[in-house]
């Protein structure tokens, strides 16, 4: 057949979706553009064959017209757009589905474990083959991307199961499941972290990647027994979302251009402070990004590797810390430095030792970035010299420090309000709350000689505080004001991430 027809992935029959396995219109490159007068659409590539066609035919017992696509990357593209569409409309998993062939895992063989790993790294859009709980965890995983979640919570209660995301940063009311199938989901995650599906009794870690399409998800698994059952917290880490271009971090050029001065110089010591879930790790990988060049060489040693940025095509060498073999922040970087890096970044500075090394390496040529969690940007000042650094190295290395914070912003397909234009229920991109995406609130400090000298002397936060304001600092109350003024956050929200 050679009809004009434009490919459209809405246009997929159900029967079509339904019945026909992901794998095998992606292995053969056939997808349905609908039923016309009883006959199913078809548009397939060059080299599907007619016994393909007569076979989905058969299954759907009904006739075709197929229409032959010379683009087949884009026919792949096509089939994974309309089975994820219908993947996310049909999410629900009965009870009946559960009950007769649920796929509990009590004395788990080591072939089984091994087989299960095989489905694990599979496609969350695929079901076939896979048992109802393994399909029930797929869908949840499936769910939790299409919410934008950076975590997902499996929590028992005495009667049931909660399962509950952390979209933009704050946990939604969550979904409602039976009890009695806790124990095999748990098993189930187990298996896809190569964890210890026989031990509940004492907290594990596991990780993994699952595919949506050609999208690759990392999951980072953590369990705890509680009094109810094993909890289970998984991490969704899709670096297609999450590992953006400097550009995109949000930050206005006031902030932007001083911070990217200060990153480019050959040493010194640059913190981005927040709370967790503020978005520093973040910062420092875009930033990282944007410095990356063929002469310089780049180390991390961090506590966990949250993005592997070789395998995005950046030559970064990325470690982590591992304190069962005595690898911690501070022998780490001790470590790094005999690999002669030009820039270090050192994931978080939690002691004395951590620092006293960082702002060391600073001092001798080096340029590194870290992390602290303190409220503001003076407050990281006093911060490391309550860990026992002398005023004056402080003083000598700092160049820069960030605070920031992630605030939810007002959503643009109903302006806030939750409920769709027409007003006949709730808005489809926010599900109601009024709020969608998330923009960075921040604060600079820029050392001066000043500040510098302030330090030295043993200044008092407030002191350094107001010397900075002076100076042309924007605190993070500022920025949030201006984000308010423009129409991009709500109040309350601001009060939230600023002063909760």
């Amino acid at each position: 057949m050679a009809d004009a027809v434009v490919p459209d992935p809405l246009k997929a029959s159900s029967e079509f979706l339904d019945k026909i396995p992901r794998d095998y219109a992606s292995m053969h490159l056939v997808l349905s553009q609908g039923v016309t007068n009883g006959t199913e659409q078809l548009i397939c590539g060059p080299q599907t064959s007619k016994a393909v066609l007569h076979n989905i035919g058969t299954c759907l017992d009904r006739n075709i017209q197929h229409t032959v696509i010379e683009d087949s990357a884009s026919i792949g593209l096509l089939i994974d757009r309309a089975y994820e569409k219908y993947t996310s409309e049909h999410l629900a998993i009965t009870q009946e589905h559960l009950d007769d062939d649920l796929y509990v895992i009590n004395d788990v063989r080591t072939e089984d474990i091994d087989r299960d790993i095989e489905r694990a790294a599979g496609d969350l859009l695929s079901t076939s083959g896979k048992a109802p709980i393994i399909q029930l965890v797929d869908q949840l995983l499936f769910r939790s991307v299409q919410l934008r979640a950076s975590d997902m919570h499996i929590q028992p209660l005495p009667d049931k199961i909660v399962v509950r995301h952390r979209i933009d940063g704050v946990l939604d009311q969550g979904l409602h499941y039976p009890l009695h199938i806790h124990k095999a989901i748990v098993s189930r995650i187990k298996v896809m972290g190569r964890m210890d599906v026989a031990e509940r009794l004492i907290p594990q870690d596991g990780r993994c990647s699952v595919r949506i399409g050609k999208r690759s998800i990392d999951l980072r698994i953590s369990t705890i027994p509680t009094t109810d059952g094993e909890r289970v917290v998984m991490r969704l880490l899709d670096s297609d979302n999450q590992l953006c271009d400097f550009q995109q971090l949000g930050m206005p050029e006031a902030i932007s251009e001083p911070f990217l001065q200060a990153a480019r110089r050959s040493s010194g010591i640059i913190l981005v402070t927040g709370p967790t879930g503020s978005g520093k790790t973040t910062t420092l990988y875009s930033t990282l990004r944007e410095l990356n060049a063929p002469e310089r060489n780049i180390m991390t040693i961090e506590d966990p590797v949250e993005y592997e940025l070789n395998g995005l095509g950046l030559p970064i060498s990325q470690s982590q810390v591992n304190e069962k073999k005595g690898v911690n922040f501070a022998n780490g970087l001790r470590h790094i430095l005999r690999q002669d890096p030009d820039i270090i970044m050192v994931g978080e500075i939690r002691d004395a030792e951590t620092a006293r090394t960082a702002i060391q390496s600073s001092l001798t040529g080096h340029l590194v970035f870290s992390t602290l969690h303190t409220n503001d940007s003076p407050s990281a000042v006093t911060r490391l010299i309550d860990l026992g650094v002398e005023p004056y190295l402080v003083a000598a290395s700092l160049s820069a420090i960030l605070a920031q914070r992630l605030a939810r912003k007002n959503c643009t397909a109903c302006g806030g309000t939750g409920k769709q234009k027409d007003s006949t229920g709730n808005c489809s991109q926010c599900h109601g709350s009024g709020l969608f995406g998330r923009t960075g609130i921040f604060e600079l400090l820029v050392l001066n000689e000043s500040l510098r000298s302030l330090i030295t002397n043993g200044v008092a936060l407030n002191e350094l505080r107001a010397a900075a304001q002076a100076q042309g600092m924007q605190t993070l109350q500022e920025a949030g004001e201006e984000l308010i003024n423009k129409g991009i956050c709500q109040r309350s929200e601001l009060e939230r991430v600023i002063h909760g």
